[in-house]
């Protein structure tokens, strides 16, 4: 990291560390602050559309087989809403994080033509310039009487970074409706809200305008996973989360979630986890208590 880099990687540590709430959220809608001061375990999740920007520590993340890390002055691009699993690697961590707004972006796009489906995760170095806006837009925080009309200014200006950055491609298709990542996303969608719905490949690439192995190619390419293997993450993720409330027993999980066999749901919840579902709810309920 360059010297100029670590000094505003420093400058934005301090910020964040003095606005950070244990929600992650503040005062200016879309931007949020994370502060960790333990690495803990490998938590499962959902991204969101979201630029996240490392300023201490480092967090990997993981989605099928793939995995990202990154640490200060890196950030990572979440142009879909995945299912992956988390956590720092190097604590005491801060980070920034704002939500990518499609209208937003739109904005900024004047006749940039569709490409093919970039990733839907990605990580990159932060230039001064972000990494300036950025620290910006946190010191902005200071100030509660100039976030109505300062806030949006400096949100274009960071999407913009972005969007001219190694990411961008990533960040412009956001803003683009017809977009193959946005048709992708469109098929995402269709499954996270009913993942115990079963479906067709084919009819999930019609709706999105495109032929089964195109679909195909093209939510690989995005997700790192096979519509099939995304729909399993998702179950398994909503099994857990079902679990954790201990409102039901295992088996009713399974079916709750799309299952036809409660062994083969705990075959494969164990083969994602660690553990047979059973005991990782408790696990998990322990830790929480």
């Amino acid at each position: 990291m360059s010297p100029e880099r670590a000094d505003q990687c420093t400058i934005l540590r301090e910020l964040i560390a003095r606005h950070a709430r244990p929600d992650e959220t503040t005062a200016i809608d879309g931007v949020l602050l994370s502060a960790a001061d333990r690495a803990g375990e490998p938590r499962a999740s959902t991204t969101g559309t979201v630029f996240a920007l490392i300023a201490q520590g480092a967090k990997r993340l993981a989605i099928g087989e793939r995995t990202f890390d990154y640490g200060p002055g890196q950030y990572l691009v979440a142009s879909v809403d995945l299912p992956i699993t988390g956590h720092y690697t190097a604590t005491p961590a801060l980070g920034f994080g704002l939500v990518l707004r499609p209208a937003v972006i739109a904005e900024l796009l004047l006749d940039v033509p569709p490409g093919p489906a970039p990733s839907g995760l990605g990580v990159a170095d932060a230039s001064p310039e972000l990494l300036d806006a950025v620290t910006r837009m946190v010191r902005l925080l200071d100030h509660p009487s100039d976030h109505a009309v300062l806030a949006p200014m400096l949100e274009r200006e960071i999407l913009w970074r972005l969007i001219n950055g190694p990411l961008g491609a990533s960040v412009r298709q956001i803003g683009m409706t017809d977009s193959s990542l946005t048709l992708i996303g469109r098929a995402v969608r269709a499954i996270t809200e009913d993942p115990a719905r079963p479906f067709r490949v084919e009819d999930l690439a019609r709706t999105c305008g495109m032929s089964a192995s195109a679909f195909h190619r093209a939510f690989h390419a995005v997700t790192a996973l096979s519509p099939i293997q995304f729909q399993k993450q998702v179950r398994l993720q909503q099994a857990r989360l079902l679990l954790l409330t201990g409102a039901d027993d295992v088996a009713t999980v399974a079916f709750r979630v799309g299952y036809d066999s409660a062994s083969q749901f705990s075959r494969e919840y164990r083969r994602q986890f660690g553990l047979p579902p059973g005991r990782d709810a408790a696990r998990l309920r322990a830790t929480a208590a």
